[in-house]
């Protein structure tokens, strides 16, 4: 007993040591080709969260020259992942992991609830998606309104038609949508069971509709760091599944993908892209949380090797036919950064050089000396690929004593063109648009 406390005790220190800034210039973990250092092992697993603190009066993150941000809407409550439905109104899920989540038993399980606290998660899920509205083009969402309630730790939203798609964290829902409403009261119809369960790791549940309609994708992140949990937790996990909408059959895209959230399709290559968060444990410099074109029965290692072929030695029984086949993604984005958000940018009111390319929102990491994400990042893209380095795009979110006054988490864009990035520790949608554009007077297309 003796040991477990203090081994309690020397994981928890770091939480209230001298705060790191936000400085990642150690991590090489960026672009086509990250740098890939010899995994490291540690009894005690590196615990380095910002903790949360309410942002002062005043605060707006920083933007790049020339754009303007605004407070699309305030007064959140844990707002997770963002929808803008074709009339302009935009949708925020409002979540936390379900109230049965199980983040691990004993002391590391203990442990690892008292980072998330006090990283701002952990908190009862709201379970609702709440509807705001920017009805006079001010930047600025005047009408908030409880849109779906008595949902189920909701992430995703796709609409198809007069048919708005919910993914809670163990099904996936169809609700009447009539364009204009402010409340949909009636029931949802259960159209397909997703993996969830006891252990339920990675609650998460994305969706993107293709440009026809008649699919949507499925983002399964997987029941474990890895695979500590027995191969057999990881069942239907990691992956990607296609939901056929005529006929309701689920089939499995991709696998091989640890935690798979933001799902986006390439405006010039047609391309679906995901965000990838990777495993943790093996060092401050692996692994590199990544960006990929998702290809059609693809493997990307999940949970034997990672980034291609780099085989993980503490899965067991190891599966040297599966990383045989196991590719690499196409493009780092840091390491333990949590990227989730991912949106590429198909419309003008940005500069021309942003067209196409991929803004990521990242969570921040919880385990990294020093400390990375925490911002959103711009990725170029040129022919459909990735033509640069990381840029940041908002940012300010850490303090100079290293607290948390936000996390960036969905990214989506407006009717307009501007950005809008949920801020799950701020309780706020924050918006970004060029500075001469911060009042939009024409609507854009909504986009696919």
């Amino acid at each position: 007993m003796r040991l477990l406390n203090r081994l309690a005790v020397l994981m928890v220190l770091p939480l209230a040591a001298c705060a790191i800034g936000p400085s990642g210039s150690s991590d090489a973990g960026f672009g086509t080709s990250p740098a890939l250092p010899a995994p490291e092992s540690s009894l005690i697993p590196m615990v380095n969260i910002a903790p949360v603190q309410r942002r002062p009066d005043g605060f707006m993150p920083t933007a790049p020259a020339g754009f303007a941000v605004t407070e699309f809407a305030g007064g959140l409550a844990h707002p997770r992942w963002l929808y803008t439905l074709p009339n302009g109104d935009v949708l925020a899920a409002e979540s936390d992991a379900p109230s049965e989540h199980d983040e691990g038993s004993g002391l590391f399980g203990w442990v690892r609830k008292q980072v998330m606290k006090r990283a701002g998660a952990g908190v009862p899920s709201p379970d609702r998606i709440v509807l705001l509205r920017d009805a006079d083009g001010s930047g600025v969402a005047r009408m908030q309104t409880v849109f779906l309630r008595h949902l189920h730790s909701p992430f995703g939203m796709a609409l198809i038609g007069n048919q708005l798609y919910v993914a809670d964290t163990d099904a996936l829902l169809r609700f009447d949508y009539v364009t204009g409403a402010t409340e949909i009261t009636s029931p949802g119809v259960k159209v397909a069971d997703l993996p969830a369960g006891p252990i339920n790791h990675h609650w998460t549940k994305n969706i993107v509709a293709d440009r026809s309609g008649k699919h949507l994708y499925i983002t399964v992140g997987s029941n474990s760091n890895a695979a500590e949990n027995g191969i057999d937790a990881e069942e239907g996990r990691a992956r990607i599944l296609e939901f056929d909408v005529d006929n309701g059959r689920l089939r499995t895209y991709a696998t091989g993908l640890r935690n798979p959230n933001g799902l986006s399709w390439q405006p010039d290559s047609g391309a679906l892209w995901t965000a990838v968060n990777e495993r943790d444990d093996l060092g401050n410099n692996l692994v590199p949380d990544y960006m990929t074109a998702v290809k059609d029965g693809a493997f990307y290692g999940f949970p034997y090797s990672y980034y291609g072929q780099h085989i993980d030695t503490r899965v067991k029984p190891q599966r040297p036919d599966r990383v045989a086949k196991a590719i690499a993604p196409d493009y780092a984005l840091g390491n333990h950064t949590a990227s989730l958000g991912l949106v590429f940018y198909d419309r003008t009111l940005f500069p021309p050089r942003y067209r196409g390319g991929a803004f990521i929102g990242q969570h921040g990491s919880w385990n990294r000396k020093p400390r990375t994400g925490y911002k959103v990042v711009f990725v170029p893209f040129a022919n459909g690929k990735p033509a640069g380095v990381p840029e940041d795009f908002l940012s300010g979110f850490l303090t100079a004593d290293g607290h948390a006054v936000g996390r960036p988490v969905g990214v989506a864009l407006d009717a307009h063109g501007a950005l809008l990035v949920a801020d799950d520790v701020g309780n706020a949608v924050w918006r970004v648009a060029p500075r001469n554009n911060v009042e939009s007077a024409d609507i854009a297309p909504a986009g696919k």
